[in-house]
């Protein structure tokens, strides 16, 4: 048995918990009930990626929003809680329900559905202990001291994703994963770059490695103060150009996928070079504003995603 993140407190009463997030440990009925729930959660949030596109098998698309609700619900219960210690507790919770899938029992709607998807599959308990793992440590710890300590935690907050993926896509070597883990710890990156200000100003927190920052003369107090001058742009596109050449490698992931998937996974990275690109568009500051994808960004990838299966089919 996994150890708990922490040892839970043995009263909740001020624990309040995130709407989705309580709903995803309410009791189901039946599997039907908690799918219709994974599905419904899915559409509903905002990403710089189509959840569920055109270009996935059907046979996949409910299996997806059920890893998509693990995910979600994690993150929820990781930055919209306001308290680093109710975050604990409920992540606590959340691995004694995902680690109970392995053990044979399903308790609440994301269990349900979400034991199903990892019977189907015959997919590992690491993926998901290390995502709630990462976003424990994002209770505690709140700055990085280089990339290094950066990639370490992106190996546990992001690439866990990208594997889960694979393993639903029918892939579990290690070759096609070390490609995929490229991918999402660029995605992730981009995120960090994204969401410089807020990061700071909502949480706390600031990604950008501390090596980084003294190099190019750039503050925690700058960033806070949203500042933006020469030193600041230069630190961003740095960090732009490293995160640019971990997406060129992960490309090689592509070619080793059946055509079936390829066009569906390329959008993640697709989505992930657009931000990109929106912060080099945006001179590298992302103190003013932040970058996001816009909904015709959005339709356009998924559309050339579309038209590209659709040649294959011609």
């Amino acid at each position: 048995m996994i150890q708990s993140v922490v040892d839970a407190p043995e009263k909740d009463g001020d624990l309040a918990i995130p709407a989705c997030a309580g709903e995803a440990f309410d009791h189901a009925d039946s599997v039907e009930e908690a799918e219709a729930w994974t599905r419904r959660l899915a559409r509903s949030h905002y990403e710089n990626f189509p959840v569920v596109s055109l270009l996935l098998p059907k046979s996949l698309r409910q299996d997806f929003c059920n890893i998509y609700a693990f995910c979600r619900i994690a993150d929820d219960l990781a930055d919209e809680m306001g308290d680093d210690a109710a975050s604990i507790h409920w992540l606590s919770e959340l691995q004694h329900r995902v680690t109970q899938c392995y053990d044979g029992h399903r308790e609440g709607k994301l269990a349900v559905a979400l034991g199903g998807t990892i019977a189907r599959y015959d997919i590992p308990p690491e993926p998901f202990l290390n995502l709630i793992n990462a976003f424990e440590q994002d209770q505690r710890v709140k700055r990085y001291e280089n990339l290094p300590q950066l990639v370490d935690y992106c190996r546990r907050s992001a690439d866990p994703v990208g594997r889960l993926v694979l393993y639903l896509c029918g892939y579990r070597d290690e070759v096609r994963q070390k490609f995929s883990d490229q991918t999402c710890t660029a995605l992730q990156l981009v995120n960090f770059w994204q969401d410089v200000r807020r990061d700071i100003l909502e949480r706390d927190r600031i990604y950008i490695p501390r090596d980084s920052m003294e190099y190019f003369g750039v503050t925690h107090e700058q960033i806070r103060a949203g500042t933006v001058n020469e030193n600041y742009k230069e630190l961003i596109r740095f960090e732009c150009q490293r995160t640019a050449a971990m997406f060129d490698a992960g490309n090689a992931l592509l070619p080793l996928l059946k055509p079936k998937f390829r066009h569906h996974i390329a959008l993640f990275a697709e989505g992930g070079r657009t931000i990109l690109q929106a912060i080099v568009d945006a001179g590298y500051d992302t103190l003013s504003s932040r970058p996001i994808l816009t909904r015709g960004q959005k339709s356009r990838l998924l559309f050339a995603g579309v038209t590209a299966t659709l040649r294959r089919l011609i």
